[in-house]
């Protein structure tokens, strides 16, 4: 049952919320939502494990769908895609909640990550972009009227990206996010339901802290017993390291985009680069935006997970 449509259209270069128009939900169907670099990968490999029960290293690309990307499949090829697949379909998005159909039997799963880390690793993914996709981008762009410009250049020094990521919008009545919608305008959108049955909110550090005891909440998440036979060969296959070393099998796209391939997207996986790289000013801009954004405990949260700040669905900010 539909519990809520789509309140607003979302398109930048890379994406376009009114794909999911042709979406047709089947019951069990899990939507992996997030920000650009905050774990959505890591997570889609999760699901695919236990969805699949085993740690074969599956295309994510053929396996989990992304419906809003508008440079891999047409929308007639992407509504053929999206029913032609048997196993139970889990689905990636960077849209905002507001802008995705909301649907009681589908699961929803948010991944976020401290927006410092996630920059870091965005400029890193960002700026391995081929000039072939970089000209792909700039067709989208500007045959959509709502964008009418090439994609942006953005700068070599990553300090100078979190200052830009910081003050210029991509979408039209937001305040920052370039390339992509407000990362702050996203994670305030899932707090507001993190109280959904069939909402899991997930945290980057929480995974890196204790991965075998996330997706046993993933696992629970979705309804999917535990085979402790193969519970341990599951939890090291979603290993970053392991993950990384079957780059080429899980992501084979990347070659088309990024100059290094699967190696350039499973870059490093780590938090805190920020401390050497960012300047102090941008990180006071940076905890103003917070401050103004968040509330204290979505603002723990985003930084530091459940371990910072306790299951977000008890909290009461």
């Amino acid at each position: 049952m539909l519990i809520r449509a789509a309140g607003r259209t979302y398109r930048t270069w890379s994406i376009d919320s009114e794909r999911w128009q042709l979406y047709r939900p089947r019951a069990g169907d899990v939507v992996v939502a997030t920000s650009p670099k905050c774990g959505t990968t890591w997570v889609q490999q999760i699901v695919s494990s236990l969805i699949f029960q085993d740690a074969v290293p599956r295309s994510l690309a053929e396996v989990s769908i992304w419906p809003d990307t508008r440079f891999r499949l047409s929308a007639r090829d992407l509504q053929a895609a999206l029913e032609a697949q048997s196993h139970r379909r889990f689905l990636k998005t960077h849209v905002p909640l507001d802008g995705l159909p909301f649907h009681s039997e589908v699961r929803y799963i948010h991944v976020a990550r401290d927006g410092r880390d996630a920059v870091m690793a965005m400029h890193n993914h960002y700026g391995g972009f081929t000039e072939a996709h970089l000209q792909r981008l700039d067709r989208i762009g500007l045959e959509d009227p709502g964008i009418a410009r090439p994609y942006p250049r953005l700068p070599r020094n990553p300090a100078d990206y979190f200052r830009l990521w910081l003050t210029e919008p991509a979408v039209e009545g937001q305040a920052d996010g370039l390339p992509s919608p407000s990362f702050f305008d996203l994670e305030v959108g899932f707090w507001a339901e993190r109280r959904r049955p069939n909402l899991l909110m997930v945290h980057f550090s929480d995974l890196k802290a204790d991965l075998d005891r996330e997706m046993r909440r993933i696992a629970a998440f979705l309804e999917i017993p535990v085979d402790e036979t193969i519970w341990n060969h599951l939890v090291a296959a979603a290993g970053f390291e392991a993950m990384r070393a079957v780059g080429a099998d899980l992501m084979p796209p990347a070659h088309s985009y990024l100059v290094g391939g699967s190696d350039q997207f499973f870059n490093r996986g780590v938090n805190g680069r920020w401390r050497d790289v960012l300047r102090e000013s941008d990180l006071v801009l940076y905890d103003q935006k917070i401050k103004a954004k968040f509330s204290p405990t979505l603002a723990r949260w985003i930084e530091g997970g459940r371990g910072a700040a306790g299951d977000p669905a008890d909290a009461n900010d």
